[in-house]
């Protein structure tokens, strides 16, 4: 009989799966100083994203006779590819990142170059190149995280000499960021926007300056805000979702209809909900956008306040990792990534669940790792990537 324990007698399949497990099991390895804290709480979420696409896309399918999971298989499949895109993006260093910012932030600026050229209308917003029959990318998604990179690396300099970014280097990063978000604009995209506004202004006031550029930048948005509403400078679909905002009741089947059937379908879920495919609202297809915009309306009604809650309360253990991660970051890039990571998705997932439950206006944000979208999707595993290539180059991990 062959002694197949001992490691010159086993065959060659038998002896690589033991050396493989070897490795994964030191100390050292990658797999070992993965947050994997933070990696189930992200595929909790993709994974409750992907019951809420079903939920809401199922019956509808039905109705129109197409494949009832099609929706569903799209999802996965996002899932799927995002994650093989944030793999890469662990596993290059960082700091060699660091070193092709430029190249990242040009080539933003090429997709949105490319948008207002080539491409396609959806929901008024000119934000989508079409590059094959049902499949479209959103350059906008992508300029997010080039700006994350290309701020931490301007702010992050001086912060590594142990000398505070100086009034230069909070120019340089307003003027490289008012590039895409100007091109943005144009599209007209209000809240990548806003929140890309959000992840820069984070950014800056983490990097050390002075408080008086955060009082200051505060003040530009305030004035901002009203230049732009008294030159007219929105399309009229964005002044009455504003209006809506402000007046929720004013006009329910016009500019205020999404938001009022979303908070009819929150409040009818309950405690537990209705149960997966037992929305009425949601399968009376009453929210537009339900898999995307408002996916969190299928969680308040098919599952209730348990369900949505689970949401929020995982969406909190991701911030709650980065801001760890950001802490105990080896350099100011790393921290500044980590930061610009975490403001991102706070800010983005506040928008989104204010929007439904009607105590911020609606945007057309999708919910990070919950609605259905490719280009999301992408953006925000690339993102995750981010944070994990900070975490397993820290030496206090």
């Amino acid at each position: 009989m062959t002694d197949w324990s001992t490691p010159r007698t086993a065959p060659y399949s038998v002896r690589r799966r033991e050396s493989l497990r070897e490795r994964a099991l030191d100390r050292e390895s990658p797999l070992r100083r993965i947050d994997w804290v933070l990696m189930l709480a992200v595929f909790a979420l993709c994974a409750m994203g992907a019951l809420l696409v079903w939920g809401a896309s199922k019956p509808h399918n039905v109705a129109l006779g197409l494949d009832p999971n099609g929706d569903l298989k799209r999802d996965l499949l996002n899932i799927g590819i995002g994650v093989g895109l944030g793999a890469v993006a662990a596993i290059v260093d960082y700091r060699t990142i660091r070193a092709y910012t430029p190249v990242v932030y040009l080539a933003s600026l090429v997709g949105l170059v490319i948008v207002l050229v080539h491409g396609v209308t959806v929901n008024g917003s000119h934000s989508w190149i079409k590059l094959a029959p049902g499949f479209e990318i959103q350059p906008s998604e992508f300029a997010k995280i080039a700006l994350i990179v290309l701020a931490a690396m301007l702010l992050g300099e001086r912060r590594d000499a142990a000398v505070a970014p100086d009034g230069r280097d909070v120019w340089l990063t307003l003027a490289a960021s008012a590039v895409p978000i100007l091109l943005i604009l144009k599209q007209p995209d209000v809240g990548t926007v806003m929140v890309i506004a959000f992840v820069v202004f984070g950014v800056i006031a983490m990097s050390g300056v002075s408080s008086k550029w955060i009082v200051g930048m505060l003040l530009v948005a305030v004035i901002g805000a009203v230049v732009i509403t008294h030159l007219h400078l929105l399309k009229q679909y964005q002044i009455d979702r504003f209006t809506a905002f402000t007046n929720p009741h004013a006009d329910t089947q016009g500019s205020g209809y999404n938001t009022h059937q979303a908070r009819i379908a929150i409040g009818s879920g309950g405690l537990f909900g209705k149960g997966l495919f037992h929305g009425t609202q949601t399968n009376g297809q009453f929210v537009p956008e339900q898999e995307t915009d408002f996916v969190f309306t299928v969680a308040g009604e098919e599952l209730g306040l348990v369900g949505s809650g689970l949401i929020v309360l995982l969406l909190g253990f991701v911030l709650w990792r980065g801001l760890s991660i950001a802490a105990r970051a080896e350099d100011a890039f790393g921290t500044l990534v980590a930061v610009g990571v975490v403001c991102w998705f706070g800010f983005q997932a506040f928008e989104n669940i204010g929007m439904t439950v009607g105590i911020m206006p609606v945007t057309g944000l999708p919910l990070p790792f919950v609605s259905y979208g490719g280009s999301s999707m992408f953006a925000n595993m690339l993102a995750i990537g981010l944070l994990q290539n900070v975490h397993m180059r820290s030496a206090r991990n």
